[in-house]
């Protein structure tokens, strides 16, 4: 496909789930659809990936439900997150290609696994729990940040969170002071979606296989060696999977790094995969 490809404006909307929730969205560039779908504290106002890859296709971010400008449902349940997933896949044509970053790697695989219309799917370090110790410090947090989340206590559950993703001490200090401050600690009880999302920590190894899209499992050339052994059981247990190292890269993926290689699995693939 070409790269100049014709730019349309960015489009904002919003489109009602299944359980009527509405979910907002945005829309950069043209070409065939692709649906970025972030990890905890994401909204899709902060998508520099979706720029880059907006030269190609008509790149798609939303806002899960209880962040930005999307609703929200009591009680929570993963079924609802896959129902607006499928409301954002009918707003593009009914069909799309998802990337999934951490967290929504996992949502991603979940959604795709329930047999929503995903032609290509690719996902970054979805955050499973790789072994027993892992799974246990996984219980430990989640015990933790549903306590400090009912207590009302937003800022302690996001100071747990981003200690959980090995920021110092010090520097969650510094943020505290941040303006960005405010508005991370009012996502703060979307962390128990997330946590919801990944379950016990355990592979769901017999789900994911029945994912049926092409999928691409990435991982960093530089995050620990528990991550990049766990994204290797993930695409074994998908059935069309490949697995891929991100030189240089940690669980903080650099957009510009992972761009050209989602716009070349995009790229190469999605007519293959739709006539398949």
């Amino acid at each position: 496909m070409s790269s100049a490809v014709r730019h349309s404006p960015s489009a904002h909307g919003q489109d009602p789930s299944r359980d009527g929730t509405l979910i907002a969205h945005r829309r950069r560039g043209d070409g065939p659809p692709v649906i970025l779908v972030g990890g905890a504290l994401s909204t899709a106002a902060e998508a520099p990936l979706a720029e880059l890859l907006a030269s190609r296709f008509s790149v798609v971010t939303y806002d899960r439900r209880g962040r930005g400008s999307s609703g929200d449902g009591a009680p929570y349940a993963v079924e609802r997150e896959v129902e607006d997933l499928a409301a954002v896949i009918d707003r593009v044509g009914g069909r799309a290609s998802v990337f999934g970053m951490s967290s929504g790697g996992a949502l991603a695989l979940e959604a795709q696994a329930a047999g929503l219309p995903v032609d290509l799917l690719a996902v970054y370090e979805p955050p499973f729990a790789p072994d027993a110790p892992g799974r246990r410090a996984k219980a430990r947090y989640a015990s933790r940040l549903h306590r400090l989340l009912s207590d009302g206590d937003r800022a302690a559950a996001l100071e747990l969170f981003l200690s959980l993703a090995g920021i110092p001490a010090d520097m969650i200090a510094r943020m505290r002071h941040a303006p960005l401050w405010r508005g991370l600690e009012s996502l703060a009880h979307t962390l128990a979606y997330d946590d919801a999302i990944l379950g016990n920590g355990t592979v769901p190894t017999e789900r994911l296989g029945s994912v049926t899209a092409r999928t691409m499992v990435l991982t960093g050339g530089f995050s620990p060696t528990p991550m990049r052994t766990l994204t290797r059981v993930l695409a074994d247990a998908i059935p069309r999977a490949r697995h891929r190292t991100l030189t240089g890269q940690t669980h903080d993926l650099a957009p510009q790094v992972v761009a050209p290689v989602l716009a070349e699995f995009f790229s190469k693939d999605v007519y293959v995969s739709r006539a398949s």
